[in-house]
Protein backbone atom coordinates (compact mmCIF):
# COMPACT_ATOMS: atom_id res chain seq x y z
CA UNK A 1 0.00 0.00 0.00
CA UNK A 2 2.79 2.46 1.00
CA UNK A 3 6.58 2.52 1.21
CA UNK A 4 8.02 3.21 4.67
CA UNK A 5 11.52 4.58 4.18
CA UNK A 6 14.00 4.86 7.07
CA UNK A 7 17.06 6.86 6.10
CA UNK A 8 20.09 5.64 8.07
CA UNK A 9 18.15 4.18 11.01
CA UNK A 10 20.16 3.73 14.19
CA UNK A 11 17.96 1.73 16.57
CA UNK A 12 16.92 -1.83 15.67
CA UNK A 13 13.73 -1.72 17.75
CA UNK A 14 12.44 1.24 15.73
CA UNK A 15 13.15 -0.61 12.49
CA UNK A 16 11.42 -3.65 13.96
CA UNK A 17 8.34 -1.62 14.90
CA UNK A 18 8.30 -0.11 11.40
CA UNK A 19 8.43 -3.64 9.99
CA UNK A 20 5.46 -4.61 12.13
CA UNK A 21 3.59 -1.54 10.84
CA UNK A 22 4.47 -2.51 7.28
CA UNK A 23 3.01 -5.99 7.85
CA UNK A 24 -0.13 -4.56 9.45
CA UNK A 25 -0.83 -2.26 6.51
CA UNK A 26 0.39 -4.24 3.51
CA UNK A 27 3.25 -1.80 3.05
CA UNK A 28 6.95 -2.23 2.27
CA UNK A 29 9.87 -1.27 4.50
CA UNK A 30 12.96 0.28 2.95
CA UNK A 31 16.14 0.76 4.98
CA UNK A 32 18.74 3.12 3.53
CA UNK A 33 22.36 2.47 4.57
CA UNK A 34 24.33 2.99 6.65
CA UNK A 35 22.38 1.12 9.30
CA UNK A 36 23.21 1.57 12.97
CA UNK A 37 22.67 -2.16 13.59
CA UNK A 38 23.19 -5.55 11.97
CA UNK A 39 20.47 -7.45 10.15
CA UNK A 40 22.15 -10.85 10.46
CA UNK A 41 19.77 -13.50 11.72
CA UNK A 42 21.28 -13.93 15.19
CA UNK A 43 21.17 -10.20 15.92
CA UNK A 44 17.65 -9.80 14.55
CA UNK A 45 16.35 -12.70 16.69
CA UNK A 46 18.07 -11.26 19.76
CA UNK A 47 16.25 -7.95 19.31
CA UNK A 48 12.91 -9.73 19.01
CA UNK A 49 12.44 -9.19 15.29
CA UNK A 50 11.77 -12.80 14.42
CA UNK A 51 9.17 -11.96 11.76
CA UNK A 52 11.58 -10.34 9.25
CA UNK A 53 10.91 -13.19 6.82
CA UNK A 54 7.33 -11.86 6.45
CA UNK A 55 8.24 -8.19 5.97
CA UNK A 56 8.53 -6.85 2.43
CA UNK A 57 11.99 -5.54 3.31
CA UNK A 58 14.40 -3.77 0.96
CA UNK A 59 17.91 -2.56 1.80
CA UNK A 60 19.46 0.25 -0.27
CA UNK A 61 23.03 1.52 -0.43
CA UNK A 62 21.92 5.17 -0.54
CA UNK A 63 18.87 7.36 -0.99
CA UNK A 64 19.65 8.16 -4.62
CA UNK A 65 19.58 4.46 -5.52
CA UNK A 66 16.24 4.06 -3.76
CA UNK A 67 14.74 7.16 -5.39
CA UNK A 68 15.84 6.01 -8.86
CA UNK A 69 14.02 2.70 -8.29
CA UNK A 70 10.74 4.50 -7.51
CA UNK A 71 9.90 6.53 -10.63
CA UNK A 72 6.48 8.14 -10.59
CA UNK A 73 5.99 7.65 -6.86
CA UNK A 74 5.02 10.46 -4.53
CA UNK A 75 7.56 11.24 -1.83
CA UNK A 76 6.71 12.75 1.57
CA UNK A 77 9.50 13.85 3.90
CA UNK A 78 8.85 13.92 7.66
CA UNK A 79 10.68 16.43 9.80
CA UNK A 80 10.20 18.54 12.91
CA UNK A 81 11.50 21.41 10.75
CA UNK A 82 8.62 21.28 8.25
CA UNK A 83 5.54 23.46 8.57
CA UNK A 84 2.69 21.44 6.99
CA UNK A 85 0.98 18.62 8.87
CA UNK A 86 0.09 15.15 7.55
CA UNK A 87 -3.60 16.15 7.83
CA UNK A 88 -2.99 18.64 4.98
CA UNK A 89 -1.38 16.05 2.70
CA UNK A 90 -3.24 14.12 0.02
CA UNK A 91 -1.58 10.71 0.10
CA UNK A 92 -1.86 8.27 -2.79
CA UNK A 93 -1.41 4.50 -2.71
CA UNK A 94 2.23 3.65 -3.36
CA UNK A 95 3.60 6.89 -1.89
CA UNK A 96 6.96 6.85 -0.11
CA UNK A 97 6.99 8.11 3.49
CA UNK A 98 10.58 9.13 4.26
CA UNK A 99 11.84 9.39 7.85
CA UNK A 100 15.31 10.40 9.04
CA UNK A 101 17.54 8.83 11.61
CA UNK A 102 16.68 9.03 15.27
CA UNK A 103 19.41 11.46 16.36
CA UNK A 104 19.44 13.91 13.45
CA UNK A 105 16.33 13.48 11.34
CA UNK A 106 16.49 14.19 7.62
CA UNK A 107 19.19 16.43 6.16
CA UNK A 108 18.01 20.05 5.95
CA UNK A 109 18.70 20.34 2.18
CA UNK A 110 16.39 17.35 1.62
CA UNK A 111 13.63 19.00 3.66
CA UNK A 112 14.06 22.32 1.86
CA UNK A 113 13.96 20.63 -1.55
CA UNK A 114 10.74 18.81 -0.60
CA UNK A 115 8.76 22.05 -0.34
CA UNK A 116 5.08 21.30 0.36
CA UNK A 117 5.93 17.60 0.55
CA UNK A 118 7.78 18.16 3.83
CA UNK A 119 5.48 17.34 6.74
CA UNK A 120 5.62 17.83 10.50
CA UNK A 121 3.54 16.00 13.09
CA UNK A 122 1.91 18.70 15.25
CA UNK A 123 3.06 18.78 18.87
CA UNK A 124 2.40 21.02 21.84
CA UNK A 125 5.06 23.80 21.87
CA UNK A 126 5.81 23.19 25.55
CA UNK A 127 6.11 19.43 25.02
CA UNK A 128 8.85 17.28 23.60
CA UNK A 129 10.96 18.38 20.62
CA UNK A 130 10.32 15.16 18.72
CA UNK A 131 8.55 11.80 18.81
CA UNK A 132 10.01 8.32 18.77
CA UNK A 133 10.69 7.28 15.16
CA UNK A 134 8.35 4.29 15.25
CA UNK A 135 5.58 6.44 16.75
CA UNK A 136 6.01 9.01 13.99
CA UNK A 137 5.87 6.27 11.34
CA UNK A 138 2.64 4.93 12.86
CA UNK A 139 0.94 8.34 12.95
CA UNK A 140 1.73 9.25 9.35
CA UNK A 141 1.27 5.77 7.91
CA UNK A 142 -2.17 5.35 9.43
CA UNK A 143 -3.28 8.78 8.22
CA UNK A 144 -2.20 7.74 4.71
CA UNK A 145 -4.01 4.39 5.09
CA UNK A 146 -7.14 6.16 6.40
CA UNK A 147 -7.21 8.34 3.30
CA UNK A 148 -6.95 5.32 0.98
CA UNK A 149 -9.05 2.83 2.94
CA UNK A 150 -11.61 4.71 5.06
CA UNK A 151 -13.50 1.47 5.83
CA UNK A 152 -10.52 -0.26 7.43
Amino acid sequence: MFHIVLLEPEIPHNAGAAGRLALATGSSLHLIKPLGFSLDDKYVRRTGLDYWQDVDLHIWENFEEFQAAMPGRGFWFLSTKASRSPWEAKFAAGDCLVFGRETKGLPEPMIAAAGVRALRIPMCPEGTRSLNLATAVAIVLYEAVRQQSPDW
